[in-house]
């Protein structure tokens, strides 16, 4: 199998009267995300997954030989097409369409239309959603038992990793059995529960993680095609554990070529935003959102900026050097006193300070985004959930680490027009971030589910004959 990056060159739009009839149009190709090496991930740079890519198209498997690259639909009147040449055909469809979205009319729709500077392009955002609700399906491999594999935690900081679990295995749209019919294959480990079960506490040896995922990818690609087929490139895996990068390396097909869908979205640490999937870490101690969401007025708000945490890695111990209990208007402090709601504190406050731990991700952007209050990101390499779509910059204030002992001076330096602003968009993007069971259109896990479907529109898998 040959599986490459899609560009516009090598693409070609399907027309309406059959998926194989070949267009005199040139491609319309959809890239997810494609930073320059010099940007790394800035969003200086609109994220903008629905670009036309004018370069020449990455090679994801590096093994191929490039003489033996064919186009994906070539004119044969004499043979059956492949269910994998059909399912291709069917995806440059959708490219297409969401192409020509992008700048066309709006897309009805009875329940939401995503409108507004949150969104990079909201028509085409649209456009992608519902295709991916036509088109894409997901095949969950079934090898492995709980607790380990098919099960993960629900009820704390690494909640999405059982939620989403869960969700794609109870889901009868986006699921298929027929691995045949499935554009992207999930592998249904849990990295909270190796760390929990296979795991020596203070070891310091990852050696028993990596070894059960080398065990699990072994058993699936000997028993399936799909992973040789395309050396893992429409193959996701899910992880809101800080160790999920780490437990990618156990395999160099699952690190270099898979979609990882991570929490730990980290580009220093080898996270690559075109074919990675950033994801939002909430913490759902009761396993739900009852009593999270909601919150006062802009204008209700008395506060200016808020956090209260432990210190953990190195840019916490800055930020309360700075501003620990040193300004009435900078509610930032280690531990809330007795009979002080950290929630109330989060929605008296126009402003909530999400700096990282020990890694880049916080819950602290999400529990802000519930209460309505503006997140205020403070990380270094940094790529934001959802940032293919969601045009952070306009709702969130993003402050270099460098520039701490100035966030005051930065906060107050927003008129409080733009403030109001900022905190209605929130509200209005607070729905992409909401927990559901069972899930909503356009809630976390549809999001999350969109994100992998633009990476699985990015490549193309074409048999090498």
């Amino acid at each position: 199998m040959v599986v490459d990056i899609v560009n516009n060159n090598k693409e070609e739009a399907i027309s309406d009267d059959s998926l194989f009839n070949r267009s005199s149009s040139p491609p319309l190709a959809i890239e997810a995300i494609s930073p320059s090496p010099s940007q790394e991930h800035s969003n200086d740079t609109k994220e903008n997954s629905f670009n036309i890519s004018a370069s020449e198209p990455q090679i994801v498997v590096p093994l191929v030989n490039e003489s033996r690259v064919v186009p994906l639909v070539k004119a044969r009147r004499h043979r059956e097409y492949s269910d994998l040449e059909r399912l291709e055909a069917r995806l440059m469809k959708a490219r297409s369409a969401i192409s020509e979205a992008k700048v066309g009319n709006e897309t009805q729709d009875p329940e939401y239309v995503p409108t507004g500077p949150m969104y990079w392009n909201s028509k085409a955002f649209h456009r992608s959603y519902i295709e991916m609700e036509k088109e894409f399906k997901v095949f969950v491999y079934e090898e492995g038992e709980p607790p380990l594999f098919h099960n993960g935690p629900c009820k704390s900081i690494y909640s999405m990793e059982g939620n989403f679990i869960h969700e794609i295995e109870m889901n009868s749209q986006f699921r298929t059995k027929d691995p045949n019919k499935a554009h992207v294959f999930f592998l249904p480990f849990s990295v909270t529960m190796l760390v929990r079960y296979v795991y020596v506490r203070d070891s310091h040896d990852f050696h028993p993680i990596k070894q059960t995922v080398i065990d699990y990818v072994n058993v699936v690609s000997e028993k399936h095609p799909f992973w040789n087929r395309s050396l893992a490139a429409d193959h996701f895996m899910l992880s809101c554990h800080d160790w999920g990068p780490e437990a990618s390396r156990s395999n160099r097909f699952l690190h270099q070529n898979s979609i990882r869908v991570l929490c730990n979205a980290n580009t220093s640490e080898g996270f690559n935003p075109s074919k990675d999937v950033s994801f939002p870490e909430i913490n759902l101690l009761s396993g739900a959102t009852d009593g999270l969401l909601g919150g006062p007025s802009a204008s209700r708000r008395p506060n200016l900026a808020f956090f209260a945490g432990g210190v953990h890695g190195p840019i916490r111990p800055i930020l309360l050097e700075h501003w620990e209990n040193k300004d009435e208007d900078m509610k930032i402090q280690q531990y809330l006193p007795k009979g002080v709601s950290y929630y109330d504190m989060l929605r008296k406050s126009k402003y909530c300070i999400c700096p990282s731990g020990y890694e880049v991700a916080s819950p602290r952007i999400v529990e802000a985004i519930y209460t309505g209050c503006v997140p205020v990101l403070i990380s270094d390499h940094y790529v934001p959930p959802f940032s293919d779509v969601l045009n952070w910059k306009s709702f969130s204030v993003e402050v270099p680490v460098k520039d701490i002992p100035n966030l005051k001076t930065i906060l107050m330096s927003i008129s409080p027009r733009q403030y109001i602003r900022m905190q209605r968009r929130v509200l209005k993007v607070r729905r992409h971030f909401e927990v559901n069971s069972p899930p909503k259109r356009f809630d976390v896990f549809h999001m999350i589910l969109h994100s992998v479907w633009l990476r699985r529109l990015n490549i193309r898998i074409h048999d090498d004959q």
